[in-house]
C-alpha cells in the first residue's frame, strides 16, 4: 500500500474499436503481446470485449474511439506493480522486435490503433471482496 493506504500499483488502460466479428482474431492478438508486457514486468493483464456497452446519448465507449457500425469496444488494463516497473517494462516493450508492426511476422493489429485510447492512472482506492 502507498501513502494513507492508497494502493502502490499502476494501471495502464486501453479502450479501442475492433470489427464486431473480430473478436477471435482480438482474442489471439491479445494472447500473442501480451506475454510480451507480462516478460517485462506486467503483475496482470485484463482484455475484455464488450458485451453490455450501452450507446449514451452524450458520450459512451463507443463514441470515445469513433466506433462504425461494424465494430465493437474492447476495454482492457495493464496492472504494474508501480509506475517505476511501469516506465521501465514499457519502453522494453516498445524496443521489442517483436512489438514492431513493421516486422512482417508480426500479425497484423485487428483494430485501429490511431483510435485507441489510453493512458496512465495511479489507483486511489482499492477493495477486494
Amino acid at each position: 500500500m502507498g501513502p494513507e493506504g492508497a494502493p502502490s500499483s499502476y494501471v495502464d488502460g486501453f479502450i479501442l474499436a475492433a470489427p464486431s466479428n473480430g473478436k477471435e482474431a482480438f482474442t489471439d492478438f491479445a494472447n500473442t503481446f501480451d506475454a510480451i508486457f507480462m516478460e517485462y514486468g506486467a503483475a496482470r493483464i485484463i482484455e475484455a470485449w464488450g458485451d453490455d456497452v450501452t450507446h449514451g446519448k452524450q458520450t459512451d465507449f463507443f463514441r470515445a474511439v469513433q466506433a462504425k457500425d461494424d465494430e465493437n469496444v474492447a476495454f482492457s488494463w495493464v496492472e504494474w506493480p508501480d509506475k517505476a516497473a511501469r516506465d521501465a517494462g514499457t519502453k522494453k516493450v516498445m524496443e521489442d522486435p517483436r512489438m514492431d508492426p513493421s516486422n512482417k511476422d508480426n500479425p497484423p493489429m485487428p483494430f485501429d490503433g490511431q483510435r485507441m485510447v489510453y493512458g496512465g492512472f495511479t489507483p486511489v482506492v482499492e477493495l477486494r471482496g
